[in-house]
């Protein structure tokens, strides 16, 4: 890669990384699922009038935008809301690689190696090192709501699977207003009108800033660069840069959150990292993916493929996406 595009996917990983940061932010001032449907409204607005639908079944650009737009990122902002560190959750949520490959075994009819099978079971033992390490300040609530999220983002990979490739701006513009109606009114049913209004009233530049950055840099802006950088290097050179996701993640959230960072935190994290990066080594997608747009979520995917996809997050992205 040139020095240049090493640079760009360096910054990308560190935008996902910083999100988790700014989710926070966010989340002082809305409701989770409100927030969320503001992050999917404002990334499909006015983008979606402008971009014309990818060649995607209906069926699977539903899919996703369930299981991604709705499901993960809904339950990853509650649990962050519930006291889910953000350092902490941009490292569990890399659980999702885990979860994709208990699912693409029985749906996608896939069969890992041995390699990524032991990769993965290492990155299960980080999690079990992350879990056992929660205290009283970290609820075990909390915790179970990224962890599922994690499985909710490894169904939408399984999901965009199917779907096949396509241009992944597109694909995450659509996901996003196909996401959003649920979103506002999940928001309005849970919540209430009368709290949404009332956090829209107290709103100030911090919401603002929160807002139009998980939408516009963090989805549409990190994916299409992501995805850039697929279609020109390919998924499996530029698959391994997401593993610094939660060294940003972790590390922003020190410097400018003041949280913590535990030793079973690092112990974990090495595990999670480690076991995922071991899966990806020495892997070879079964066909080239040089043409291959990019994916939504930059993270590894069953196989040692990435497929397209919708973060990032958180997340960011999900371009081929990560399984």
């Amino acid at each position: 890669m040139k020095l240049r595009d090493i640079a760009l996917a360096v910054a990308v990983t560190a935008l996902w990384g910083v999100n988790f940061v700014v989710i926070r932010v966010g989340l002082d001032h809305f409701p989770p699922l409100m927030f969320n449907a503001l992050r999917f409204t404002f990334a499909a607005l006015p983008a979606v009038f402008f971009v014309g639908r990818p060649r995607v079944p209906w069926r699977w650009l539903l899919a996703v935008a369930m299981a991604l737009g709705v499901a993960k990122f809904s339950l990853l902002f509650a649990g962050m809301a519930a006291g889910m560190p953000a350092g902490l959750s941009s490292l569990v949520l890399q659980s999702q690689a885990v979860f994709t490959v208990l699912l693409a075994v029985p749906l996608l009819r896939e069969r890992p190696g041995r390699r990524r099978l032991a990769g993965l079971a290492v990155a299960a033992v980080g999690v079990v090192v992350v879990a056992a390490g929660l205290g009283s300040d970290l609820p075990g609530g909390a915790f179970a709501l990224v962890i599922a999220a994690a499985a909710a983002w490894g169904l939408s990979n399984v999901a965009t699977r199917k779907a096949g490739g396509t241009d992944m701006l597109r694909f995450m513009v659509w996901v996003s207003a196909l996401a959003a109606p649920w979103l506002i009114a999940l928001s309005l049913l849970v919540d209430g009108p009368a709290t949404d209004l009332a956090a829209l009233r107290d709103v100030d530049a911090a919401a603002i800033f929160a807002v139009l950055f998980v939408a516009g840099a963090a989805t549409l802006g990190g994916f299409a660069a992501w995805g850039y950088l697929i279609s020109r290097y390919g998924a499996s050179t530029v698959a391994p840069f997401a593993m610094l996701v939660p060294l940003f993640g972790i590390a922003s959230a020190a410097l400018l959150l003041d949280e913590p960072v535990h030793p079973t935190d690092v112990l974990g994290g090495l595990l999670v990292i480690g076991g995922v990066l071991a899966g990806l080594v020495g892997a070879r997608p079964k066909s080239p993916d040089r043409t291959s747009p990019a994916a939504d979520d930059p993270r590894p995917s069953a196989g040692g493929r990435t497929r397209l996809a919708p973060q990032p997050v958180g997340t960011g992205w999900p371009s081929r996406r990560p399984g």
